[in-house]
């Protein structure tokens, strides 16, 4: 009888993490079908789904196309860590979380030379709100992610990228830091440092992200997960 009433329980707590997992912070994008795109979108769900290492696993492959596999990957990493974000949200306040920082060591500002043309400090899940919609516009925008084929990447292409990463590790970042009991609260740890290792092995292998803005997370994190 204990033994039923703890695989009880144990089944309740996944059911509550799928649930969690579910409910994106924001709308999941997905790929147009019969796309090269979404062909890529799928030969890298199968590669995860093998369980090859991750490091052979953000390699990209010999007959594709590196641009494509980025964006692919872009897009990827962008769903997940809704999907990460969405697991803490409601303990992400303005009041909990005043600025969007790691600690006291760092406080990241936003600045997107539009709306907030100087670096602005803003709460947590504001600076949340303006990321993924820059990031949204960044991937829909035809004349930096060409959609047709034939159409060449942009000279903008690969910093417009390295913007996106490095923003999308501060998400990490804060997440980690202020909301790590959550995580564990609700069973989510082992699934959020799956993705943060794909994310790093990722950025790192194609340099995408300056091994100094990874500072936050080198020291206690990577001797634990990587």
């Amino acid at each position: 009888m204990i033994r039923s009433a703890g695989s009880q329980r144990n089944r309740q707590q996944h059911k509550e993490l799928d649930a969690r997992l579910a409910r994106t912070f924001r709308p999941k994008k997905n790929f147009t079908p019969d796309t090269i795109r979404f062909h890529l979108h799928k030969k890298a769900e199968a590669t995860l789904s093998a369980g090859i290492d991750l490091k052979e696993a953000v390699k990209c492959p010999e007959d594709e196309e590196l641009n494509d596999w980025i964006a692919v990957h872009v897009v990827d990493f962008y769903n997940r860590i809704n999907l990460i974000y969405g697991t803490i949200c409601d303990r992400c306040t303005e009041q909990s979380c005043p600025t969007m920082s790691g600690g006291k060591k760092f406080e990241y500002h936003w600045r997107d030379n539009v709306r907030y043309k100087k670096p602005t400090p803003l709460p947590a899940p504001k600076y949340m709100d303006v990321l993924m919609d820059w990031i949204d516009a960044q991937i829909n925008d035809p004349a930096i992610f060409p959609t047709d084929v034939g159409v060449p990447f942009p000279k903008c292409y690969i910093p417009t990228v390295k913007k996106i990463f490095g923003r999308l590790f501060r998400v990490f970042v804060h997440v980690y830091i202020h909301h790590f009991d959550r995580l564990h609260e609700i069973g989510a740890e082992a699934h959020v440092n799956t993705c943060y290792k794909h994310f790093y092995y990722f950025v790192t292998y194609f340099h995408l992200i300056d091994q100094k803005e990874l500072e936050p997370l080198v020291c206690e994190l990577h001797l634990t997960i990587l």
